[in-house]
């Protein structure tokens, strides 16, 4: 077998095996435990299931105790994120796709990145802006192309903003 690892953002609250039973109106199987801790847990898509406690915690993580891998993938997934032991309320972190850009417009907006260079243009007229990680600052500016430091990278308070 092939192995998998998942990432998806989902809703989930304590509830033991039994309450799981009688929430679903459910009569418990004699061979299953009522008092089985676990999670009522809700997919995105509107399913609804119950997890023990030992498997989902091994699986999940709140999305205010993320690590920086978990945050990276909350990033790509359309997400904006912080970390909690940032001093500037407001900052946060969002994925910026790649496009093309005409060198007219490349020009305008971003002639401190590229200005006038022909080779960066490939000869075609247009530039290609990779995906890359932008930061809005504690002033609301934004800070493009935000590094992460090894502290972030290894830190455990990273959190999805809504």
């Amino acid at each position: 077998m092939k192995r998998f690892i998942g990432t998806k953002q989902i809703e989930a609250m304590p509830m033991t095996r039994g309450d799981y039973n009688k929430y679903r109106g459910w009569t418990i199987p004699a061979d299953e435990n009522p008092a089985d801790e676990g999670y009522l847990v809700r997919y995105p898509d509107g399913y609804i299931s119950w997890s023990p406690k030992n498997i989902f915690e091994e699986a999940n993580r709140e999305c205010c105790n993320m690590t920086f891998g978990l945050a990276l993938e909350a990033l790509k997934k359309g997400h904006k994120v912080s970390r909690h032991g940032w001093n500037g309320k407001g900052m946060y972190l969002y994925l910026v796709s790649g496009r093309m850009v005409d060198k007219e417009n490349l020009v305008n907006e971003a002639s401190r990145i590229l200005p006038d260079d022909e080779e960066a243009m490939h000869h075609t007229g247009t530039a290609q802006f990779l995906p890359h990680i932008d930061m809005r600052t504690a002033n609301g500016d934004v800070c493009v192309g935000w590094l992460a430091s090894q502290t972030d990278m290894l830190a455990d308070d990273w959190e999805i903003v809504e």
